[in-house]
C-alpha cells in the first residue's frame, strides 16, 4: 500500500528563492496495481519515485508505504561498483533487510534470470549496461519487495530482455506486489497499467484509466514536442 496526502517537494535555487518540483500529490495505491507514471520532462516523475524509495525526503505532506521498497531508478542504482555481482546480490538483500539465508533461496533465480553466470565473480564495475541492467532487475524483481519503482530503465536492455521483465513485472502484481513503472514507451504503459498518473509542472493532472489518459497524453504530446 502507497498513500500520500499533500506531498510536494521544493528546491532552493540560486536564481530563484525556491522551485516546486512536486506540490499537492494525494495517492492511494493498492497492492497488485501496475501504476504508470507519465509526464513531460522536468514534471516531477523522478522527484516522486525518489520520495517514494526513500532516496530523499518530501518536503511538505505525508508519506505512507506499508512493505519493502525495491526501486531501480539508474543503471546500477544499489550496486557497489567495486563488488562482485555476486556480493551485490547479497548487499540487496542485506539494504532490504533479509537474512543471508533467504537470499540463498532466491539465488538461483536470480542468476538464472539475468543470464549473468560467465560474469558473476568480476565486479560490476566491468558490466556493461546491458549486464548491469539484467542483473539489477532481476534483484529486485526476486528478492522480496512488496513495492517496486522502475524508472524507464527497461528501455537500457534489449527487446527480448525487455520483454521478458514486462511479463515479469505482470507476475509480480498477480502475486500481489505495488509497481509504479515510468516508461516513455507508452505501448507498454497501455499493455502492463490498470492506472496511470500523469504528472505536469509537479502536479497530478490525471489518474485513472490508462486509455483515455494515455490519447489525451498522445494528443499534448503531438503539439508540443520538444517539452516531452
Amino acid at each position: 500500500m502507497i498513500k500520500t496526502q499533500n506531498l510536494g517537494k521544493k528546491y532552493k535555487l540560486p536564481l530563484r528563492e525556491e522551485f516546486w518540483a512536486l506540490q499537492g500529490i494525494d495517492l492511494e495505491i493498492s497492492p497488485g496495481e501496475i501504476v504508470g507514471l507519465i509526464g513531460p520532462n522536468g514534471s516531477g516523475k523522478s522527484t516522486l519515485l525518489k520520495i517514494l524509495a526513500r532516496v530523499t525526503w518530501p518536503s511538505t505532506g505525508r508519506l505512507e508505504l506499508s512493505g519493502r521498497v525495491g526501486a531501480l531508478l539508474e543503471v546500477g542504482t544499489g550496486f557497489h561498483t567495486e563488488l562482485t555481482g555476486r556480493e551485490n546480490i547479497f548487499l540487496s538483500g542485506a539494504i532490504l533487510g533479509m537474512r543471508r539465508s533467504e537470499v540463498k533461496h532466491h539465488f538461483d533465480e536470480i542468476i538464472a534470470f539475468s543470464g549473468v553466470e560467465d560474469f558473476l565473480d568480476i565486479p560490476v564495475k566491468k558490466y556493461s549496461s546491458g549486464m548491469f541492467l539484467r542483473l539489477a532487475f532481476s534483484v529486485m524483481a526476486h528478492l522480496k519487495s512488496e513495492i517496486l519503482i522502475i524508472d524507464e530503465i527497461i528501455a537500457v536492455g534489449d527487446q527480448s530482455f525487455q520483454e521478458k521483465c514486462l511479463q515479469k513485472i505482470q507476475s509480480l502484481a498477480d502475486e500481489g506486489r505495488t509497481v509504479i513503472l515510468v516508461s516513455h514507451q507508452l505501448d507498454n504503459i497501455r499493455t502492463l497499467c490498470s492506472r496511470v498518473l500523469w504528472l505536469d509542472h509537479g502536479r497530478c493532472i490525471a489518474d485513472g484509466e490508462p486509455q483515455p489518459i494515455l490519447e489525451h497524453y498522445e494528443c499534448k504530446a503531438a503539439l508540443h514536442p520538444v517539452e516531452n
